[in-house]
């Protein structure tokens, strides 16, 4: 049986951990960053008492590049470490620790979507699907060979928020999928086609300004797109701003507050007004 290990500080990697245990698995390894470390992050958890509750070695260091995490790496003799909700970018050192290799999870349906910002780039593309995809890292960004996906299904009414959670829930099912083929030893690597690749570059939030000479069906998904947890999609009108959450696309303007298009009103459902901020 392989000796796993993992690496997180954020309660989706803890949700994955508890989902390799329910499938059956186990947990030979796990690193986390000290206490006192991204107390402010969005998810952020400690893992102390799952680790306890299953007696799970734990490591907590500043940085997973860092030599006593290497060190634990091959002390611990673990030939597959998962790298789940973390921010900083694991070196080659990491990932040829582990007798396998190193696997992680991305929010798309690899070869497309390569890069970030995974979430809003599916809505705005106007995708009728999209997924997680398990995958072995290598140097590259998202380049490495594929263990699974799972797809998640796209309407033309779907939110960042809405798909958010549909993420977090993929990362799970897709982790209860594949640890029998992990534990039994079994699992298979198919190299990615990067014919189909495509790169999804970052987003800033200046990115969600409506554009007031576009068309209105953009501007409603640009407003799916980067809502909550997101910046927003906002636009200015006679001096305010306008920072929308939730908006619906009408044949003619109402009383309500919106924005004329040329080929349509966009209501404002859910939104924030306030001054434009100054440069």
């Amino acid at each position: 049986m392989p000796r796993i290990g993992f690496v997180t500080c954020v309660q989706l990697g803890l949700s994955c951990m508890e989902a390799l245990y329910s499938a059956g698995g186990k947990l030979s390894f796990a690193m986390t960053l000290h206490d006192d470390q991204a107390i402010n992050k969005s998810g952020r958890v400690y893992l102390d008492n799952f680790c306890l509750k299953h007696n799970i070695p734990l490591l907590k260091s500043r940085h997973v590049n860092n030599q006593d995490v290497i060190e634990a790496i091959k002390q611990h003799e673990i030939d597959w470490l998962f790298i789940i909700g973390w921010s900083q970018i694991a070196g080659s050192e990491v990932l040829n620790a582990p007798k396998q290799g190193v696997l992680g999870m991305h929010p798309t349906l690899l070869p497309k979507g390569r890069g970030r910002a995974a979430i809003p780039w599916a809505i705005l593309k106007g995708l009728d699907k999209t997924g997680v995809t398990l995958f072995k890292l290598d140097t590259g960004v998202d380049t490495g060979p594929i263990v699974d996906q799972v797809e998640i299904p796209l309407s033309a009414k779907t939110t960042a928020s809405e798909l958010y959670e549909l993420v977090d829930e993929a990362h799970i099912r897709l982790m209860k999928k594949v640890v029998p083929a992990l534990m039994s030893n079994s699992i298979t690597l198919t190299e990615q086609d990067d014919s189909k690749a495509t790169e999804w570059p970052g987003r800033k939030p200046e990115d969600g300004r409506i554009d007031p000479k576009g068309n209105v069906q953009d501007a409603e998904r640009l407003v799916r797109a980067v809502t909550r947890p997101y910046p927003g999609a906002f636009i200015d009108i006679n001096g305010r701003r306008f920072v929308i959450w939730q908006a619906e696309v009408k044949s003619e303007s109402t009383t309500n507050a919106g924005f004329q298009f040329e080929d349509g009103w966009l209501e404002f459902v859910e939104f924030d007004e306030m001054e434009i901020p100054s440069i």
